[in-house]
């Protein structure tokens, strides 16, 4: 005689998260629907736990295709309200198809507005020349010298302003202006696990209106005729 099949009563894990609470997440990490669900699932329906899932997963994804080149792309653009700063940057992808894309295009659009209200000067740490870093670093030595403290401490404490040095003046390592729990580099991130490209800023100027300017040479005198 056959046992009787048993039915499952419990459903699924993924059937209890709240769509409610998947959108959220979606909005919150551009991520897929079901990234969001399976993020949220594995993070036993803690939003702020599932936004670090999807960061690991978009990390790990961005280092994967990271090797791949990336030739296509778009200029963008961002005139700041008044049209006192501008922007101009360079943002790289793999194929015309992906520069094509809203996302894309928005994500251009953002760094860009990013970068005329946080002003960075690199836009990734190994750019920084030894110059400047040893310049950084003696100035903070010094500062904390002056505290008294151990010298053990002294590099504790310089090594952290170091980081914070990143942090002001590295685009990647800048906590991007319209969702601070990430940075540009994570940002970046996200939209190379979403759109499957290697994603890149490669460069960007930034204008402000009398900014660099020097100021204008005086008129030569006007040579006087001998009498």
């Amino acid at each position: 005689m056959k046992e009787p099949i048993q039915l499952m009563t419990n459903p699924p894990e993924s059937a209890n998260v709240p769509a409610q609470l998947v959108k959220e997440l979606r909005e919150r990490t551009g991520a897929g629907f079901s990234d969001c669900k399976t993020a949220l699932v594995e993070a036993k329906g803690s939003l702020e736990a599932a936004i670090d899932v999807l960061r690991k997963k978009g990390q790990a994804a961005a280092q994967k295709i990271a090797v791949r080149q990336a030739t296509e792309g778009l200029i963008g653009h961002y005139i700041h309200a008044g049209g006192k700063i501008g922007v101009i940057l360079e943002v790289n992808c793999e194929t015309d198809f992906v520069a094509r894309t809203e996302d894309f295009q928005r994500l251009c659009h953002d760094v860009a507005m990013h970068i005329a209200a946080l002003d960075p000067r690199f836009i990734r740490r190994e750019e920084v020349t030894s110059e400047i870093l040893d310049g950084e670093r003696e100035i903070y030595r010094a500062q904390a010298r002056a505290t008294g403290k151990p010298d053990p401490v002294i590099e504790k404490i310089v090594n952290g302003k170091m980081e914070k040095f990143y942090e002001e003046n590295c685009l990647y390592e800048q906590h991007f202006i319209k969702d601070e729990s990430v940075t540009v580099g994570e940002l970046v991130n996200q939209m190379i696990a979403k759109l499957k490209e290697n994603i890149t800023i490669r460069r960007f100027v930034r204008f402000k209106v009398g900014e660099g300017a020097t100021p204008a040479e005086p008129p030569a005198a006007a040579a006087v005729p001998a009498s």
